[in-house]
């Protein structure tokens, strides 16, 4: 009885989970547990577990007043984050770059010809659940040069931090003059030909583009979270080159 129930927890959770990362819920949504148990024909239990589990991950918040709800989305935490991400990644970038030996560029290599060939859009038209695999896979071969587990420590924790807000961009922009490939192509030549500055100022916009586009979405249709309202004349994430 026991392992069923955990079953089905695991289940429960990744469906809401799913849900979450694409876009059916909205910031800040109240979950009912009643609700959730019938969708799903299981008991409050198993929801509060799978509530639980999704709370530890930061993807949902649990309050003894209002009980289960989405993450909100806070412009202040945000730019908070995207611009802590972009001094930090900065960082382990130049140290790459100074570094990073041939198997190094290998893995930059590889990992960016995977990612070219991973499709974005799954057949039914959400993201294509490998792709943020790849994308991550390259990202981390990209830094992995710094020859610092404690640096990569802390820009996987950061990454892990910004994935809802990654996601909401994705579903909630509708971004369509972006070409990632090449963003991506051209964070792997100028780290092959050494050329730091250029590296980081490819990576500056690649980090900041999606922050800034859901900041003004956000802004846009009234999804500022209401306990963190917008500091005035913030359009944009105020980032600038680290």
């Amino acid at each position: 009885m026991g392992r069923e129930k955990a079953t089905r927890t695991e289940e429960v959770f990744d469906d809401i989970r799913a849900d979450l990362l694409n876009g059916q819920l909205a910031p800040g949504q109240r979950l009912k547990l009643v609700a959730l148990a019938g969708r799903f024909g299981v008991s409050l239990s198993v929801v509060r577990e799978a509530l639980t589990r999704l709370a530890e991950q930061g993807l949902v918040v649990a309050s003894p007043q209002r009980g289960f709800s989405v993450m909100p989305l806070s412009i202040d935490d945000m730019s908070d984050l995207t611009r802590t991400r972009i001094q930090v990644e900065s960082l382990a970038l130049r140290q790459s770059i100074a570094l990073g030996d041939v198997e190094w560029e290998a893995l930059v290599v590889s990992s960016c010809h995977t990612l070219d060939r991973t499709p974005t859009n799954a057949a039914d038209g959400r993201l294509n659940e490998d792709w943020p695999i790849a994308h991550r896979a390259f990202h981390r071969a990209l830094l992995s040069g710094c020859r610092s587990p404690r640096l990569m420590g802390i820009v996987t924790a950061l990454r892990d931090s910004a994935e809802l807000y990654r996601r909401w961009y994705w579903s909630l922009t509708g971004d369509q003059g972006r070409d990632l490939a090449a963003e991506h192509r051209a964070l792997r030549d100028h780290a092959l030909t050494r050329d730091a500055d250029a590296a980081v100022a490819v990576l500056v916009e690649h980090i900041d583009r999606a922050p800034r586009m859901l900041i003004a979405y956000a802004q846009e249709h009234n999804l500022e979270d209401p306990t963190h309202p917008p500091t005035s004349g913030r359009g944009r994430s105020d980032i600038s080159p680290a």
